[in-house]
């Protein structure tokens, strides 16, 4: 319920504080005085969309602040708007985004507006209409479908996916297997491009190699007297006068580990040289090779590795081609299952909707009938969608005639500005019993209706008013007398500014509103006496 509102610098609002109570709360005034802004404040504090032309002229931000209750906790709503742009949305102090805002404000309050008329006669909204009855029960088996659809929906485009592909890779097999059967019949292994540039350096110079190896192995072992000889002639002189000195001693024995390791190294020269060959026929295959494999990586990535990581991607990609087929069918088979299962979760959610229709009819019928639709009849018809769909199979309209004898036709051809005003009461009178939102707010429900039709829409609001809290703007004191509480909004000016104020009447005070709206600019005492009648009937 909502209990009081603040609106600082709103509109034509300067300052004002409103409390409003349980039970039918009636604001009246003036066209233009700014009854509706009133409600755009109250909604802007529910979560709806604002934008700098609410803030009043010359002030920096309008600031709405709305205290209400909810599962038995007070929640106070904060709405800054400024004239920069900013937008701050406030719950309990704590700064929330405005989808959070307008999630929780969904279950305190529900605005009825002009637009609500719209709604009802789009076809396409009926269905939610619909849904709200019974609205827990169906939220839980549209649950179903929907998760249902999702799996159905995911799958087909997988299977979609597979088909597709299998078509452009079949044309591309072929030309995948040429690329693959070239790398393989090539055979390379990593690092062989590196290896064989190393060997073909050593082919083209082998004659060089062989002789700098031949003149090296000949100074150092081949010759007489080699450097090894001397090496260990030195060694034979230090070792006989090592025992006169420990740094002599010292020296020889480096000197032993040097001619060993010289010993070791003109041996490993020697088998160098001994398996230095130079072959035209070796250099032009190891050439041949490197040029194959250069040419592999201008076309497969720049590098070997890359060549063999595109063959492994090719027998990958040839494999899933090969098995197609059987990913198909198989997800071709979970297609099947999930269209089954959504067609039954459909099914089930159809009955529910038909079930509740039946009901629905009659409830709205009864109500009608108290909204003076005495001769009407009303049919919720269903038709099925070309497809199951995420919200089921139903496709929904309702039908009425207002007028016995005449057939049942769309809301849209039948129902005037006036009727459409009731209709869409009777559906707010009967959805309100199974919500749990405690405000209901309402905004042109009088729109084109007047005389007995006006008193019954009053009676209607308060029956209402019983189970839920009724903020309601109208121009009619039809409508004015059946409320619990009412406000007059009045629009007054110090000859610089205009200013909207609201003030909550007395039983005198509203005596005196109820007449103005019976009587217009001439209050008498007939339309001060009508006043109080009308009021005293409305009890």
């Amino acid at each position: 319920m909502i209990s009081h509102i603040s609106i600082k610098d709103f509109a034509l609002i300067e300052n004002v504080e409103i409390d409003f109570h349980d039970g039918l709360n009636i604001i009246t005034g003036e066209t233009g005085a700014g009854k509706s802004i009133v409600i755009e404040a109250v909604s802007l504090a529910l979560g709806s969309r604002a934008d700098t032309s609410f803030v009043r002229t010359g002030k920096a931000k309008a600031v709405i602040q709305l205290v209400s209750s909810l599962d038995g906790e007070e929640v106070v709503t904060t709405r800054e708007i400024s004239s920069a742009g900013k937008n701050l949305c406030r719950i309990n102090g704590e700064i929330v985004t405005l989808a959070q805002l307008a999630s929780l404000c969904r279950r305190i309050a529900d605005i009825h507006g002009q637009y609500d008329h719209q709604s009802l006669l789009n076809p396409e909204n009926h269905i939610n209409l619909l849904d709200s009855y019974n609205g827990k029960s169906v939220a839980l088996l549209k649950g179903d479908v929907a998760s249902d659809f999702s799996r159905y929906a995911e799958t087909k485009k997988k299977l979609a996916a597979v088909v597709s592909n299998q078509e452009d890779s079949l044309r591309k097999r072929e030309f995948m297997r040429y690329e693959l059967d070239e790398i393989s019949k090539a055979k390379p292994v990593p690092n062989e491009d590196s290896e064989l540039a190393e060997r073909i350096a050593l082919l083209a110079n082998s004659e060089k190699i062989y002789q700098n190896l031949s003149g090296a192995y000949a100074v150092s072992y081949g010759e007489s007297p080699s450097a090894l000889d001397g090496l260990k002639k030195s060694l034979n002189l230090l070792q006989e006068i090592s025992g006169y000195s420990p740094k002599i001693a010292q020296a020889a024995s480096e000197f032993q580990d040097a001619y060993y390791k010289l010993e070791d190294l003109c041996g490993e020269i020697r088998g160098i040289r001994d398996r230095t060959t130079f072959s035209q026929e070796d250099l032009d295959n190891a050439m041949a090779r490197l040029d194959l494999l250069d040419s592999l990586k201008r076309k497969y990535g720049g590098t070997l590795e890359k060549v063999l990581w595109h063959a492994d991607q090719l027998e990958e990609q040839l494999s899933g081609i090969e098995n197609a087929d059987g990913a198909k069918k198989q997800l071709a088979a979970a297609l099947a299952e999930h269209e089954e299962r959504l067609e039954v979760s459909s099914a089930k959610l159809s009955a529910l909707r038909k079930e509740s229709a039946c009901e629905l009819e009659q409830k709205i019928l009864a109500e009608l009938k108290e909204l003076n639709f005495s001769d009407s009849s009303l049919a919720i018809d269903f038709s099925e969608e070309n497809a199951c769909t995420a919200n089921g199979i139903d496709r929904v309209e309702f039908l009425i005639s207002t007028n016995k004898g005449e057939p049942l036709k769309p809301l849209s051809k039948i129902a005037s500005g006036g009727e459409m005003s009731r209709i869409m009461l009777a559906f707010k009178k009967i959805i309100a019993d199974y919500d749990e939102i405690g405000s209901m707010v309402f905004d042109e429900i009088d729109s084109g209706i007047s005389g007995i039709a006006a008193s019954t829409v009053g009676k209607k609001l308060r029956q209402i008013a019983e189970n839920h809290q009724v903020i309601c703007i109208t121009h009619l004191p039809q409508i004015a007398a059946y409320g619990s509480h009412h406000y007059m909004i009045q629009k007054g000016s110090d000859g610089s500014t205009t200013c909207t104020t609201v003030a909550e009447l007395d039983a005198g005070e509203r005596v005196m509103e109820v007449a103005r709206l019976l009587g217009g600019i001439n209050t008498t005492s007939k339309t001060m006496e009508s006043a109080r009648e009308l009021l005293d009937l409305s009890k």
